[in-house]
Order: C-alpha cells, then structure tokens, then sequence
C-alpha cells in the first residue's frame, strides 16, 4: 500500500520539479536578455555608428541613417525591445555589426572551445578539492592548519595573477609548456590549471564543513562499529554527504567558469567565448554580446538542471518535499 502511494508521490514531486525549473529557466533566460539590452543601450555612443564600425569609419550621415531604420533604432525604446525580444523568441540572434556574420555562426565556433576549458577546469578543481578535503580529515592538525591556509589562498587568487605565474616558472622557466595556445593537450594545462584552482579552494572549503559533520554523524559509529576502516568510512560514505553541498554549488562555480574564461582565453591567446565577448564589446558589437550573455545564461540554466537533478538522486530525502 505504501508503496503504491510513493511512487505517484514521486513522480508528481517529479513533474513539479521539472515545470517549476523550466519556467525558471525561462525567466532566467528572459531577465538576461533584458538586462543585456537595457544595458547596450545605455552604453555612449550611437549603435547605428558601431554597426558602421565605430566613429573611425567616417560613414556619412546618409549611411548612418540607413542603418538606423535598417535595425530599428529609429524606433523607441520600447518598440526596440519589443522587436528584440520576438527576434530571440524565434532564435534569430542577428547578424554581427563587425564580421558581418550570422551570431550563431559565430558562437558555434566559439562555444566548444570554452566549454572544453570550463569542463575540465570543474573537473581538475573537484578533484583538487576532495583530495584536499580528505587529506585534513586524517587528523592531524598540521594538515589540517595547512590545508586551511591553502584554501583560503587558493581561493582568493586572481586569474590573471596566476596565470602570470604558471606562465613564468612552467613555460619561461621549467619549458614544460607552451604560454599560448597550441591545439593540443599540453596548451590546456596552463588555462585550466589557472580556472581550477580558485574554484578548489572555494569547494574545499564547503566540503571540509560537511565531512567533520558526516563524520561525527551516527552513521559513521555504526559503519566503524561494523569493521569499516576510517579511510574507507572517508572514501565510501561521509564523502558523498561531504560532496552534496558543493555539488549543489557546481552550476555556479560553472557559471565562474565561464566568466573568468574571458581573462584567461584573452591572456593564453585561445580562441573562445571570452575572447569573443570582450571583442564584440570593444567595437561594440550588440548582437554577438547579446548571443554570448544568452548562451552563458543557457548553460549556467542547463547545468543547475542537471545538478538538481544529480542531488536527487546522491539524496532521495531532496525529491519529495525535501523528505
């Protein structure tokens, strides 16, 4: 009988979950779109004249009124954003004020790049992190004082300082690899090396928290009471309580990711959604910064998505009701 009842339970929890994180993701998508065109139009400077290339080309008045009306920017502000808004209701991002380009086509090129670099920067920093995580809770307090520090440091480094450093002592001086990027496996290391390592130290920290507790929980008695060794008791079960509120954390320190990927794209000389983006905001480029924050946005709706739904199913008190 209980068990006829739980799983309709679960399976309307399921689908209010679901509709409840797609009108999220909706509105997520909808404020960033409006944010970003608020804000490029607020930006000096005449639109119309950056679709010209900017005040250098000496485009004549004509011209510059042509294209006022060609993109609507004789139009009020309010009709604009109608016009922007229906454009993005039927995923036309425009074409690009300086490459003359479809924006898709654009951030199709862009996209991979960045999303390889993103994932494997959270993946080296998750690995970072529970090794961290696990090498404090031996007990020693040397460890643990050093681990704390590590930590803190870690996570407080900036992008472009470190990879200054990275650049000196393992391209300039150790020759191990190559300052730029190359095409290969060896010209990540240095760019996801620079994105994992604050986002470690961050994790860490909120896993460090969540083992003492898991450790101290009555599971742990019981699992060592049954002969479970303490490095197994870490390894197999407090870990993974450890590893949910950091989890929970992955769709933002993804999202980081993204962001600091224009620094470190730009200082590493890979090509990417960073280097698009500050690009297209030099020149002022509306459409390809309007495609970029929106697919920034998508990914970051994406990933939360799929963290909620790998929490879950690591905790299955979280899938009804937080029971």
């Amino acid at each position: 009988m209980n068990r006829g009842r739980s799983s309709p339970t679960r399976r309307t929890a399921a689908l209010r979950w679901l509709g409840e994180s797609v009108v999220r993701a909706f509105i997520v998508l909808w404020a960033s779109a409006t944010l970003v065109f608020f804000i490029t139009r607020l930006v000096p400077g005449d639109p119309a004249e950056a679709a010209l290339g900017g005040p250098g080309s000496q485009a004549s008045e004509e011209a510059v009124e042509a294209v006022r009306r060609q993109f609507g920017f004789d139009q009020p502000l309010v009709v604009q954003y109608g016009i922007a808004m229906l454009s993005l209701l039927r995923l036309d991002l425009g074409s690009s004020y300086a490459l003359r380009q479809p924006v898709a086509t654009i951030l199709l090129d862009a996209v991979p790049g960045t999303l390889v670099l993103a994932v494997l920067a959270l993946l080296v920093a998750w690995i970072l992190a529970i090794g961290l995580t696990l090498a404090q809770s031996q007990g020693s307090r040397i460890a643990a004082r050093i681990g704390d520090t590590l930590e803190i440091v870690a996570s407080a480094l900036p992008h472009f300082w470190l990879a200054t450093i990275l650049i000196a002592v393992f391209s300039t001086a150790l020759s191990w690899f190559p300052p730029v990027s190359t095409g290969t496996p060896t010209g990540l290391v240095l760019p996801v090396v620079t994105l994992a390592v604050p986002i470690a130290g961050f994790l860490a920290q909120v896993m460090r928290g969540s083992l003492q507790e898991a450790l101290d929980a009555p599971f742990a008695t019981s699992a060592l009471a049954r002969g479970e060794t303490r490095v197994g008791l870490r390894v197999r079960h407090a870990l993974r309580h450890a590893a949910l509120p950091a989890l929970g954390l992955s769709a933002w320190a993804f999202g980081y990711l993204i962001g600091g990927a224009v620094v470190v794209e730009t200082i590493f000389a890979r090509p990417g959604l960073g280097r698009t983006l500050l690009s297209a905001i030099t020149v002022r480029d509306i459409p390809v910064v309007t495609g970029v924050v929106l697919v920034s946005a998508l990914v970051y709706v994406i990933l939360t998505l799929v963290t909620d739904a790998v929490t879950r199913l690591v905790d299955p008190r979280t899938a009804v009701g937080g029971r």
